[in-house]
């Protein structure tokens, strides 16, 4: 769990970092001019770290699944090889699935503006800018894109908490079930997290999808669930909450 927790965490400062670190420039220098190349770089890069985070979401909740369903097998299943062949996977699948997207973007020759209505350079805000036919690109991000690395991911996420879930309850004593609970606990909260900002911002009725509500959206996604990571992980662990009540003892005892 571990190792996977540390492919989350180059993750999440990956997708802060290309998604933040140009308004942060423009704060400072007050140059809000980004080139072209640059911004598909962005947009590329961003949007692979999202659906690499998405799979490996996935195989996280695999990894709960065989702990928690199949304890015994734990160490033979998820051993140092299979660990590293699913983050392997999650990282090359994340980074190869976006090149058609990429290809089909970079065919655009016409745009009615020059300035984005974002604060980085997202899809959707790129579409909306094109005066050329992008049908294709569209048709390829609702099949490719929804189906196969948002709602296949979300499914097979679901299934395994399906069988966490049914083990749980077959535990007899309430002590177990909820110790047995609490070592998913981290993971589910993170993939709610996740997919919910994902679907409101992503999945809602054309009625409601609008360039502004988009940015609040992706300001969420992009800053706010890569913060609550690893504050959600770190309180998990015993030895993090028992240096931050030694501190707030110290911090009380000092203000008396």
């Amino acid at each position: 769990m571990y190792f996977f927790l540390g492919n989350l965490s180059i993750l999440d400062i990956s997708c802060s970092t290309i998604a933040t670190h140009k308004i942060l420039s423009m704060f400072v220098t007050g140059n809000d001019i980004i080139y072209f190349p640059f911004c598909m770089a962005q947009l590329y890069l961003f949007s692979s770290f999202t659906s690499i985070e998405l799979l490996l979401l996935t195989a996280m909740s695999y990894d709960r699944y065989v702990a928690i369903c199949r304890p015994l097998y734990y160490s033979r299943i998820m051993n140092p090889q299979a660990c590293l062949l699913l983050a392997l996977s999650c990282w090359l699948v994340g980074f190869i699935e976006l090149i058609p997207y990429m290809a089909l973007l970079l065919r655009i020759s016409c745009y009615r503006s020059n300035i984005i209505n974002h604060f980085f350079c997202d899809m959707m805000p790129i579409i909306k800018m094109s005066c050329s036919d992008t049908s294709a690109l569209e048709l390829l991000i609702f099949t490719e894109g929804v189906f196969l690395l948002s709602v296949t991911p979300f499914l097979l996420t679901l299934i395994s908490y399906m069988f966490i879930i049914s083990s749980i309850m077959r535990i007899r004593s309430s002590t177990g079930r909820r110790k047995t609970f609490y070592t998913c606990s981290s993971h589910l909260i993170v993939v709610v997290l996740l997919y919910g900002t994902l679907f409101c911002q992503y999945l809602r009725p054309t009625t409601m999808d609008t360039l502004d509500s988009n940015k609040i959206f992706s300001l969420f996604n992009t800053v706010a669930v890569p913060l609550l990571n690893p504050i959600i992980y770190s309180l998990k662990n015993k030895t993090v909450k028992s240096a931050l009540k030694k501190k707030a003892q110290l911090y009380f005892k000092h203000q008396k």
